[in-house]
């Protein structure tokens, strides 16, 4: 049986990432160990998605939140790659904390990361200079008045699960009494 057709009968002729069923591909996982079964299927939107980072459509990829479960290596470290270059949406990193890979998958993964795969390039820093991440707590160190409203975050207040400004390394958003602020990180420090 050809690479191909194994493919198309493993994932039941669909992408293996975002169950599309058109126009598919045979796509060769990149950073893969020599001994894996590196080769998964895809659609061209994901396939360009991957390849090229400036196209990434960040609600396409909701669909991990089923494929991330594959009992196929190969997809396992597709989907956690593609998390981890979405982490900044915030829902990412929900699917990531639930995610599990074993340890040898995992190694795999991180070799792709590590290839400059994905940082994009923008760090948000806290006050005291620590890296803020998406899902991040943060603690505001004085009170804040919020635009266009009567409240005022207090010195102290504890922010949970903030996401990232992506294109602004100086601002992050979260939630103060229910409401959906943006806070700039130097006003902030990591828990």
């Amino acid at each position: 049986m050809s690479l191909e057709q194994e493919l198309f009968q493993r994932s039941g002729s669909q992408c293996e990432l975002c169950a599309s069923k058109e126009d598919l591909h045979i796509f060769e996982v990149p950073d893969s160990p020599a001994d894996a079964d590196k080769h998964i299927l895809i659609c061209g939107t994901c396939k360009e998605q991957i390849e090229d980072p400036e196209k990434v459509e960040p609600n396409h990829w909701r669909c991990l939140n089923d494929s991330m479960w594959s009992t196929v290596p190969a997809v396992q470290v597709m989907a956690w790659r593609m998390l981890n270059r979405l982490k900044a949406e915030g829902w990412p990193q929900d699917l990531l904390e639930m995610m599990y890979m074993e340890e040898q998958q995992l190694e795999w993964a991180k070799a792709g990361q590590n290839a400059g795969e994905s940082t994009g390039g923008v760090v948000h820093k806290d006050s005291n200079g620590a890296t803020i991440e998406a899902g991040d707590t943060v603690v505001l160190i004085k009170d804040l008045p919020v635009k266009g409203s009567s409240l005022v975050a207090k010195r102290g207040t504890a922010i949970k699960r903030v996401s990232l400004v992506h294109d602004n390394p100086e601002q992050i958003e979260g939630k103060v009494e229910g409401q959906q602020i943006v806070i700039l990180t130097k006003f902030v420090k990591k828990v």
